[in-house]
């Protein structure tokens, strides 16, 4: 019982080193020896639980994703402009719960296939809704889902680097408006 809370303890204290590093410098720049001094811990030991940097990375990505795909799964979307506002609400209240993970996660020092592969699980349900409402080609939809995504990461990068952020009420109330009419909705 005491192995398998130092276990516990070990992974927690690595996984908040390399997030504490990763505010820094890039994960390609970031050595064992470094994280192992970070949290105090002997390279033999962080051998035992990961291959290196990158794994321990890919560990922390991983739970993010079953974590926040999880939290969504249990979250009944209704068949309107609402359902899809509460749907991206959740995202932004999750995001918030866990926003220091989050802007390391979605940051530059991290890889962008991890930040598509986030944007991927929303985009996916954004316009599985949108397509629902209006007759859409799968090629189009290819297009919506791109645009939807690589805005998504911006938008949500924005709102975490904000000294005074919207409520996640608020952004998902503009994330809604954005994607289903356009800026249209805010210049025109």
């Amino acid at each position: 019982m005491s192995t398998d809370r130092r276990v516990k303890y070990t992974k927690m204290v690595l996984r908040e080193s390399l997030i504490a590093l990763l505010r820094d410098k890039p994960i390609s720049r970031i050595t064992i020896k470094e994280l192992c001094e970070r949290a105090d811990i002997n390279r033999a030991t962080f051998y035992t639980h990961y291959a290196d940097q990158f794994d321990l990375l890919k560990k922390i990505e991983d739970e993010f994703v079953k974590d926040i795909t999880s939290y969504l799964d249990n979250f009944a979307l209704e068949d309107d402009e609402t359902g899809l506002t509460q749907m991206i609400f959740k995202m932004f209240e999750y995001i918030e719960k866990n926003k220091e993970l989050c802007r390391v996660l979605l940051g530059p020092n991290v890889d962008t296939d991890f930040q598509s592969d986030v944007m991927q699980i929303v985009s996916e349900r954004i316009v599985l809704e949108w397509r629902k409402k209006r007759a859409v080609d799968e090629e189009t939809a290819g297009y919506i889902y791109i645009y939807v995504a690589t805005g998504s990461i911006g938008v949500i990068r924005k709102w975490l680097s904000d000294e005074k952020p919207k409520s996640p009420k608020e952004m998902a109330i503009f994330v809604t408006r954005l994607v289903n009419k356009g800026i249209e909705a805010f210049i025109g």
